[in-house]
């Protein structure tokens, strides 16, 4: 167990990494998202983030805040292909991953496979809880395996491939609450908020501009998109990044104390119910890594882990039934968390 410390805050000395051609690239793409997408830095830094970390995001906001186009701007820019599949109770497992249809050919008739929309680079899957059981299930082995089976056959995804769920809190009539297995397999699990005062406001300036329709002399060219090769650059340089032990010994801490919060004093201990299986490891270490790879960073601080705790823990804690009558959230649980438990 971690014994409690004061940790020390990032410094400008630190930040030692070389120039890199990729991490400008990752920077200009968060740049040009960041001016179509308002009041949601969190959101713009969690995509990439999830991108950079070769894994698949859920993202749960209230309606209107800017998830889908926040997708549509990220691929517009990263030359990415995008499709969106709107997940309802009537969807098939084959509107998704694509079925054989039977075609006549010169050589007589044969099946065929379509590719569904799963076959992009970019795949929002809009509202995913409201489809049953089968159809998420259908995502499971793309996300996972990166590959997938139709009538016994195998079908690799695009070497640049993210699947991009999303969740309303709000509206749960109807829905199907997705399995513990299916969440562990997201990365993160972003919650997205309303924006400030001042950012609500530019956001009306924004889509007032974008809805003028300005003669074309006066249009401005579009930037040309950021190649993928940017992508696989970028996650080379992050296999680079180094953990300390001291690093990776906070991380396996963090992990444990979800598991067996008896250790720590209440309320941790009344909490949470399960813990965090080594997925939730894996992803602290992947994130963190990034997270310090976009600070110029060539190792991970506390600090970097910290700043992707909640993201990659939220969906894998299940609370205890005394913490649900409270209102305790996951947040709340992980808050204590990060308060008891502290580097070496």
């Amino acid at each position: 167990m971690a014994t409690v410390q004061s940790v020390t805050p990032i410094s400008q000395e630190n930040k030692s990494q070389a120039a890199s051609p990729a991490r400008d690239a990752i920077l200009e793409l968060k740049a040009r998202i960041g001016k179509s997408v308002l009041g949601q830095d969190r959101m713009v830094e969690s995509l990439l983030i999830g991108l950079l970390a070769n894994g698949n995001l859920l993202i749960e906001s209230l309606p209107g805040l800017a998830k889908t186009r926040a997708v549509k701007t990220l691929a517009k820019n990263l030359a990415a292909d995008l499709s969106r599949v709107q997940f309802t109770p009537d969807l098939l497992p084959s509107d998704v991953t694509g079925a054989e249809i039977y075609v006549q050919t010169d050589k007589g008739g044969q099946f065929q496979f379509q590719k569904g929309p799963i076959f992009a680079n970019l795949v929002l899957a809009d509202e995913i809880n409201r489809a049953p059981a089968k159809v998420q299930s259908a995502l499971l082995e793309a996300m996972e395996e990166r590959q997938v089976t139709v009538a016994g056959k195998t079908y690799q995804m695009p070497d640049l491939f993210m699947v991009l769920a999303t969740e309303n809190p709000i509206e749960q009539e109807g829905t199907y609450p997705l399995p513990e297995a299916q969440l562990d397999r997201f990365l993160m699990h972003v919650v997205i908020t309303y924006p400030d005062e001042a950012t609500e406001g530019a956001i009306i300036k924004l889509n007032r501009e974008e809805n003028t329709q300005a003669p074309k002399a006066e249009k401005k060219p579009e930037p040309a998109p950021v190649p993928q090769q940017a992508i696989f650059d970028a996650r080379r340089e992050i296999d680079g990044v180094f953990v300390s032990d001291a690093a990776e010994r906070y991380i396996v801490d963090i992990i444990y104390a979800t598991r067996f919060p008896a250790r720590y004093k209440e309320p941790l201990s009344k909490w949470i119910q399960i813990g965090a299986s080594p997925r939730g490891s894996l992803a602290l270490d992947r994130c963190a890594r990034v997270r310090a790879w976009l600070d110029g960073q060539t190792f991970v601080t506390p600090d970097h882990i910290r700043a992707v705790m909640h993201d990659c823990l939220r969906h894998r804690l299940i609370l205890t039934y005394e913490a649900l009558s409270e209102g305790v959230t996951a947040d709340q649980a992980i808050d204590q968390i990060a308060s008891l438990v502290s580097p070496v």
